[in-house]
């Protein structure tokens, strides 16, 4: 890892150097999920600010962390892609059940893919309401994505009243996706300078000078982020207590870990 104002090549700051003391009311998993070849991986750039490419290679597992300053608060979003969980029910189950907020896409040129965001929306909603057992009322937060709306009409084949309701994005020249994102953050309990236009992207050395007593100090006050590089998807046991708690089957979840 470079230091990009003098050159310099240095190690990554640990996981628990850029974090500090995170509180688990800050902390996020994001899910996203879709039929392949939608746009998921170009939103995601985007909510990363890290541009857009239209070559298509298929995902088959992505995780990513990225870590805010938010007026003197740390926050925490992880953000797993599970495309390539839909030919492994049980570890798409798992991801469900372990997913704080969700986003689904499908894209306007392909029928199937409306389809299937319908019934993976049925499958969180199913999930999330026998985990809870109705203990409690159902919540999951959700945002669903009509991707590439830049394209021409006669290409579209889905009708109007597929995307009434749902956010009209085009990942390419970034149509609405703000819109998106602040919803994600606002539905998800998430301050609104997550979402990628209110704040500023840094390094993570940046980020982490930022705490105080490391000559840093958030002078001006503007919110930032910083993607974290070394980011792994926990384990399945670790996923697994985070579903069932640790009273076992049966008890209440436990409220979201910063890992």
């Amino acid at each position: 890892m470079c230091d990009p104002e003098h050159g310099e090549k240095k190690h990554a700051p640990s996981e628990r150097e850029t974090t500090g003391s995170l509180s688990p009311r800050n902390c996020r998993r994001v899910v996203v999920l879709g039929a392949p070849g939608v746009g998921k991986t170009s939103i995601l750039r985007r909510f990363l600010r890290d541009g857009f490419d239209d070559r298509y290679q298929p995902t088959s597992e992505d995780f990513l962390r990225k870590l805010y300053r938010i007026r003197g608060e740390t926050y925490q979003i992880d953000i797993l892609d599970a495309s390539g969980e839909r030919s492994f029910p049980a570890k798409r189950r798992l991801s469900i059940l372990t997913g704080d907020i969700f986003l689904l896409v499908f894209s306007v040129d392909d029928r199937g893919s409306f389809e299937e965001v319908v019934a993976l929306r049925n499958e969180i909603f199913g999930a999330k309401a026998a985990l809870l057992n109705g203990r409690e009322p159902t919540r999951v937060p959700t945002v669903v994505c009509a991707n590439k709306v830049d394209l021409p009409a006669e290409e579209w084949a889905v009708s109007p009243a597929d995307v009434r309701g749902v956010f009209e994005t085009s990942a390419k020249d970034g149509q609405n996706l703000d819109s998106a994102f602040e919803a994600l953050a606002r539905r998800g309990g998430l301050p609104p300078e997550t979402g990628p236009s209110r704040h500023r992207r840094v390094s993570l050395r940046s980020y982490q000078a930022l705490w105080p007593g490391r000559g840093g100090g958030e002078a001006d006050g503007a919110p930032c982020g910083a993607l974290y590089p070394l980011a792994r998807r926990p384990s399945f046991g670790s996923d697994l207590r985070r579903v069932l708690g640790p009273r076992g089957r049966g008890s209440t979840p436990d409220p979201p870990r910063c890992h």
